[in-house]
């Protein structure tokens, strides 16, 4: 995604309203949407459900108060931002009570090797962690998608800045995130709000931002 200039300037930022089933239904084909390095992966699952599965209804659970959307007046969500406090206990949840579901609603369900659907599978069955160093230094973890029509104006840097100032407002010191090599213009969008490269595979880069030194007064953010 990236922040480009856009003539359209009536978005707002809400709750995201994780007891809504109109709304889940929604953000989850945002996910979909933006599934292929933030392009639209339409018609590339067969199950179109798993990229939310993975990416989206875990924080709407687990999280429901660090989750918020993008949307005109009356209108659905056309962006969301979605977080977690504490990474560590997060994956430690997940792996308890979320992933285990999804593993047995799958058994035996088949699907394409190469395809998308096995990526999603493999994930579910062997989910990705943060590494223990990341954890410790940049806590919190966060996700964001938006739809073409809410790019640009500043729409993704106000979601980002709204997730972060919770996250400063109780105390977490630092956040991190995932994003592909191939989504360049996720990767310069992050860079421009000021995170750093902590690590990289062939594929992706794990960004991160200190939010406030270790024992500085909560609202404050490094270098303030």
């Amino acid at each position: 995604m990236n922040d480009r200039p856009h003539p359209t300037a009536e978005f707002g930022i809400r709750a995201a309203r994780t007891d809504d089933p109109a709304e889940a239904d929604r953000l989850y084909d945002i996910c979909l949407r933006t599934a292929a390095s933030g392009k639209d992966a339409t018609g590339s699952f067969e199950d179109p459900r798993l990229p939310g599965d993975i990416f989206l209804a875990p924080y709407l659970r687990y999280a429901p108060d660090l989750a918020w959307v993008l949307a005109r007046p009356d209108r659905p969500a056309s962006g969301y931002v979605l977080g977690v406090a504490d990474t560590a206990s997060f994956e430690r949840t997940l792996e308890r009570e979320w992933w285990p579901g999804l593993r047995a609603r799958r058994e035996g369900v088949p699907f394409r090797e190469g395809s998308r659907d096995a990526f999603a599978r493999k994930w579910i069955d062997r989910p990705p962690t943060a590494p223990a160093e990341v954890a410790a230094a940049y806590p919190a973890h966060l996700h964001i998608d938006l739809l073409p029509e809410a790019q640009g104006g500043g729409n993704g840097s106000r979601l980002i800045h709204t997730l972060l100032g919770a996250l400063r407002s109780r105390g977490v010191h630092g956040v991190h995130l995932g994003v592909g090599k191939a989504n360049a213009g996720a990767v310069g969008f992050y860079r421009h709000l000021g995170f750093e490269v902590l690590a990289e595979d062939p594929n992706s880069f794990t960004l991160g931002m200190k939010l406030l030194e270790r024992g500085s007064p909560q609202g404050l953010s490094s270098g303030s």
